[in-house]
């Protein structure tokens, strides 16, 4: 055997026995005439002492080591004499007798220690090293045992999980697809599924009730901390359901999970909240719980036909920050030029300082009176210590998503952001449709498949921008975790739903006949739901990016720059595939 205990077992109750470990030289240490090895393994990290006086020979071999090198060695436990109370191994050590060399290794290109001198992209290049620190092992653990928690709690629920394919049609009502083609079908492609949304309703239809799958997707979508072009979700369906009824369980497995990996009890019941209202209070129909600052809309306080800018405005509205109004003008500078910035958008900040004292300072003292910044102090409920920053803008919408930044950008400032802290709700209420501009035409905001509110459905022949879509979106420190929906059953209503959205009866069937014509023979009433599994990781994990709980992640080019790909394939390939580069195309494009 390659070894008898691994490198993170060992304890004082060993002590005396001998034992045969293998593992990863971590560090080597000379100390006079002694040589101390750090042996690393999966388990953890075990101290081996080589002593000259009483094997010189070994103990020179020892100092032969480098970093990364696979050992054997084989010793007696013993006690240590100084031992490491940070390490779980800390109170013995190995006296080894042998030692082997089973792989040597050249330097490493960074240090394998939880804080690394290595950049991302570097680490990224040499990901199977990245993936020897522990820190980075301890979230590919926590992913692990979270899809045991999950598979166990659905199975006890009745699910059943299955597989669908990864192969399919093209669907771009949606993301962009990544599409493959067909060698034995030329001029034909597949495409990879962005979810297994039809299959799993085509699952309902076949009397499967309750399906889920730990599934992989792919959306060929710009990328973020958040999103990664293949990424996996839980995804789950239901027949014979409604809205609450899903909201309930799939409520029970996040409750679950947060109290199994992170010891946290989450309310009995959790707060439900419509698109219009988080919109409305915070800019973003994914808010974040964990600090007030909710948005007051102060067009009737400050439209006095005293400032032209807010007189012009279709929106104005502030956020009241306690205990800052002792911020200097080079803080209110920095935050002017935040809201500045491209992806915020706005075009300037008005900040008013209710001052400790009951002074009130503000950058529009020129165009307001004492009584009217009074009157703002009113109705934005602010206090004396207080600071009021507001925004306004020609755009109710895109300056209440203007606001949203500045918030979440106070609360970052202000520490209130905290990673150990969770706040969840559901968003309930969602418009079904959404104007395109790109496409100049009504998208769903969801899919097609997604179900009207049953008293809105009238308003689909007069006013489709108005109804309400039953769906449900699971939202935690304001990240979009998961969301799903009720689905149409109902083939007349889904033809009015395509037609709605611009396709003629042609075009459905000739994308979706397969699920049309299903329905055909009797769906069930069933409904959804999908919670992002690299997010809900990278919460549980307290992370930034879910690049970190992926074993292979992209960067944010979508590439994977340790396999080098997506790379050019030969023209034998793209000959079989009746394919060509247009080479001076992708020249032009700087590709």
């Amino acid at each position: 055997m390659y070894r008898t205990k691994t490198c993170g077992e060992l304890r004082m109750s060993n002590v005396g026995e001998i034992v045969t470990l293998a593992g990863w030289v971590q560090r080597t240490r000379k100390m006079g005439g002694m040589t101390f090895v750090d042996l690393r393994d999966r388990y953890g990290i075990t101290q081996i002492v080589f002593n000259n006086e009483v094997d010189a020979a070994l103990c020179e071999k020892a100092n032969q080591l480098g970093r990364e090198f696979v050992i054997q060695i084989k010793g007696q436990v013993a006690e240590r004499s100084n031992k490491n109370a940070k390490m779980p191994t800390g109170d013995i050590e190995i006296i080894a007798s042998e030692l082997t060399v089973l792989s040597p290794s050249i330097t490493p290109p960074f240090t394998i220690e939880d804080v690394s001198d290595g950049g991302d992209d570097l680490r990224m290049k040499y990901r199977y090293l990245d993936l020897r620190r522990s820190v980075v092992r301890r979230n590919l653990e926590l992913r692990h045992n979270m899809a045991i928690l999950v598979r166990n709690f659905l199975d006890a629920k009745d699910f059943i999980e299955v597989e669908t394919p990864i192969l399919i049609g093209s669907t771009p009502e949606g993301a962009r697809d990544f599409v493959v083609p067909s060698r034995m079908n030329p001029g034909q492609f597949y495409a990879l599924p962005q979810s297994p949304q039809t299959l799993k309703q085509l699952l309902m239809v076949a009397g499967f009730d309750r399906y889920f799958q730990i599934a992989k997707c792919f959306r060929d979508e710009d990328l973020r901390a958040d999103r990664q072009p293949e990424f996996t979700q839980i995804d789950c369906e239901m027949s014979f359901v409604d809205q609450e009824d899903v909201i309930e369980i799939f409520e029970d497995l996040a409750r679950h999970l947060f109290k199994e990996v992170r010891g946290v009890e989450l309310p009995a019941k959790l707060q439900q909240m419509t698109w219009h209202e988080a919109m409305r209070l915070y800019g973003s129909d994914k808010p974040d719980l964990r600090f007030g600052m909710t948005f007051v809309e102060v067009m009737d306080v400050m439209k006095k036909g005293k400032f032209s800018v807010f007189d012009d405005a279709a929106y104005i509205g502030g956020i009241c920050v306690p205990g800052c109004a002792d911020y200097t003008r080079k803080q209110l500078d920095q935050l002017t030029d935040f809201v500045k910035r491209p992806q915020v958008g706005a075009k300037g900040l008005v900040y008013v300082k209710y001052n400790a004292d009951g002074t009130i300072k503000s950058s529009v003292d020129k165009f307001y009176d004492q009584n009217d910044l009074l009157e703002l102090k009113q109705a934005m409920g602010a206090n004396d210590g207080d600071l009021v920053l507001i925004l306004s803008g020609d755009n109710a919408n895109k300056t209440r998503v203007q606001l949203c930044s500045l918030r979440l950008e106070m609360g970052e400032r202000l520490g209130l952001r905290d990673k150990d802290k969770f706040e969840c709700l559901w968003i309930v209420d969602f418009p079904l449709f959404e104007w395109s501009d790109e496409e100049q035409r009504l998208m769903a905001t969801h899919h097609p498949f997604t179900m009207p509110n049953p008293d809105d459905i009238p308003l689909l022949d007069t006013h489709p921008e108005q109804v309400r879509a039953k769906a449900y979106d699971f939202v935690c420190n304001g990240i979009e975790v998961g969301g799903g929906s009720l689905r149409i059953h109902d083939g007349e209503l889904q033809a009015k739903m395509f037609k709605i959205l611009g396709f003629t009866p042609e075009q459905a069937m000739a994308q979706f006949g397969f699920l049309i014509n299903a329905f055909k023979f009797g769906a069930p009433p069933h409904a959804g739901l999908a919670f992002g599994f690299d997010r809900f990781v990278s919460i549980m994990a307290g992370l930034d990016s879910i690049r970190d709980c992926i074993a292979f992640p992209k960067n944010n080019s979508g590439r994977d720059v340790m396999l080098d790909a997506p790379s050019p394939i030969a023209q034998a390939q793209l000959d079989e595939l009746y394919l060509n580069v247009d080479e001076a195309r992708v020249k032009a494009l700087g590709k």
